[in-house]
Parts: structure tokens; C-alpha cells; sequence
């Protein structure tokens, strides 16, 4: 079933965590802003890079602008730091989102719903989320434990939450919530070694809940925004198009998991993938993976845009 989506102006991402920083970066585009912490002509901080992700997002219609968050960073303190250094205003945030329930995009949500300082906020999110224990073998029967995410600790920051594995409408229909994506492509298989416990029973954990947002500016096509795509960038983006009945693709933005060795395999043919879905910007981030983002440069330079921490992408009509 198709879920439309409104026709937007201008989608702009701030990210307010990403894996690294580098403020002597002067490569500013029209679509591409880097982090300018100056105050008063003089610089005065940096921006904190950590593995974790974190977006400020905001979309333009006509003169009316909305904001939100999406995924939170991997500290308490991170992401809220760099939103407050680089004098993003949060108050004007509306509704929030979490990609999947791993705590590098999870941990700053408190201070971040601090910063914009309402109650009653919506967080929308898949409920496979909450799953705990979760942990990795990490040989034989050792199991390395992460921690799990709560629903009292979405409500402890204020928020209303919306649980749902089902593509979801926010910002008055300006941006969907994908929930659960299908798992299609051959090659796109996640992580071997994950695992939680359901009952007293272990069970494969395929990370079901990830998801990414996606957003359709005008004439241009729509920008796919994820947090790891644990589901496969690949299977996500086609997710998209199939749920908004839209074809054209602006941008993929977001951590695409590809992290050397593991998924050395599973690079070239993302790569090819990605070239035949023919977006006309790629802006691998966080876990990604070194390696493949040199991979995604060198196969489509024109359409690379290299993200960092407090940079700016904006995708226009």
C-alpha cells in the first residue's frame, strides 16, 4: 500500500553526531555547510566526534518550516553539546525518531529533549527497539551484553511514545517513518552474531526494528535518511520508493553498515546497487565503515558528499 508524501521545498539535515570532525575543512557547496563554531569573530570550541549518529532535520514548504529529531547519539552528553556549540535552536523541534534500539544512537536522547524543552513530545519508533538482553558471542558461549533502551526512559524525557513496525506519517505527512523494511536483495544479510532472549529462549537478533525517514522534495526525487540500515541500504531505499510510489532518488544519507572485514563481500555489490538506483547525492556517515566510504568516493565521485560531524546537507528543489 502507497503512502504519499508531501511534496517539500528543501529538506535540510544538521547532523549534530558523526563519527569525526575536521573544522580546517573548507569545502562548502550549496548543498554541503560545514561546522563554524564562531562566536563574536572568534572561534571559541570544537564539535565532539564520536561513533554515534545524530540529526537535527528540518523541511521547508512555501514559507512554513517543521523540525525534528532523528537518533540521538552514543553519549549522554554529545550530540546536546554540539547543538548547543553550534546555537542550533531545539526548541522548534516537533517530533522525535529512532532508527533501531543500539545505544551509539539512543544515549543522548535526555539532554537533547532537555534542550528543547517540552513535554508530551512525539517519539516514534519500531517496538522491537525495547528488546533486551541483547549481546554478541563473541566465541563459544561468551556474550558480550550491550545496553537495551527502556520504555520508562523515553517517558522519563518527556515524550509520547508511538510504536509502530508499520510505515507512519510525521510532521503533517512532510516525512514517513519507514518501521520494519523488508529483507530482499541476495547479498544484504547483517550481522552474523547478534542475540538476544526472548522468554529464557536465545534467539538470532536481525536488528528488525531498523529503520531510516525519507522525505520527497520537489521535481527532485526523495532523500532516504537512515541510522545504520542494519536492514541494508539497499533493501531500504527500494523500501522507500515502494512505499511512497516515488522513483527518483535525491539522496541516501546515513550510516550504511558496512564496516571492514565482516562486510567486504557485501561492499561491491552495494556499490553497484547504488550506482543503478542513479540518486545524485551518497552521503555514507557513521558506521559506514572507513574502507567503504573510500569505496563509494571512488565509485561515484560526483555524487559523494563526505559528512562529519556538525556539517549541514541541504537537498533543494
Amino acid at each position: 500500500m502507497i503512502t504519499p508524501i508531501n511534496e517539500l521545498d528543501r529538506v535540510e539535515i544538521l547532523t549534530l553526531q558523526d563519527n569525526c570532525i575536521d573544522l580546517t575543512t573548507r569545502d562548502d557547496t550549496e548543498v554541503l555547510k560545514r561546522a563554524r563554531p564562531v562566536k563574536q569573530s572568534g572561534e571559541v570550541n570544537s564539535i565532539i566526534a564520536e561513533h554515534g549518529f545524530s540529526t537535527f532535520v528540518t523541511v521547508f514548504k512555501g514559507e512554513k518550516s517543521r523540525s525534528m529529531l532523528f537518533d540521538f547519539g552514543f553519549s549522554e552528553f554529545g550530540a546536546a553539546y554540539n547543538a548547543e556549540a553550534l546555537e542550533v535552536n531545539l526548541t522548534q523541534v516537533e517530533a522525535l525518531a529512532l532508527s533501531h534500539g543500539h545505544m551509539d544512537h539512543y544515549s543522548g536522547l535526555r539532554q537533547l529533549a532537555r534542550l528543547v524543552g517540552r513535554t508530551n513530545l512525539e517519539f516514534v519508533v519500531h517496538p522491537a527497539a525495547f528488546r533486551a538482553p541483547r549481546y554478541r558471542k563473541v566465541s563459544g558461549d561468551n556474550k558480550f551484553y550491550a545496553p537495551s533502551l527502556s520504555r520508562d526512559a523515553v517517558e522519563a524525557a518527556g515524550c509520547l511514545l508511538t510504536e509502530t513496525e508499520t510505515p507512519y506519517p510525521l510532521l503533517e505527512n512532510s516525512v514517513l517513518f519507514l518501521g520494519a523494511v523488508p529483507r530482499r536483495t541476495g547479498f544484504e544479510k547483517g550481522d552474523a552474531n547478534r542475540f538476544y532472549e526472548e522468554k529464557g529462549e536465545e534467539k538470532i537478533d536481525t536488528v528488525e526494528e531498523d529503520t531510516a525517514i525519507v522525505f520527497n522534495v520537489r521535481h527532485k526525487g526523495l532523500v532516504v535518511l537512515t541510522g545504520c540500515a542494519h536492514s541494508g541500504i539497499i533493501n531500504t531505499v527500494n523500501y522507500a520508493r515502494e512505499q511512497t510510489g516515488q522513483d527518483k532518488v535525491f539522496a541516501i544519507m546515513g550510516g550504511f553498515h558496512l564496516p571492514s572485514p565482516f562486510f567486504d563481500p557485501v561492499l561491491e555489490p552495494t556499490t553497484e546497487a547504488l550506482k543503478q538506483l542513479n540518486p545524485d547525492f551518497v552521503a555514507p556517515t557513521h558506521c559506514t565503515g572507513r574502507k567503504a566510504i573510500m569505496h563509494i568516493e571512488k565509485e561515484m565521485p560526483d555524487r559523494f558528499l563526505f559528512n562529519m560531524a556538525g556539517t549541514k546537507m541541504i537537498f533543494a528543489a
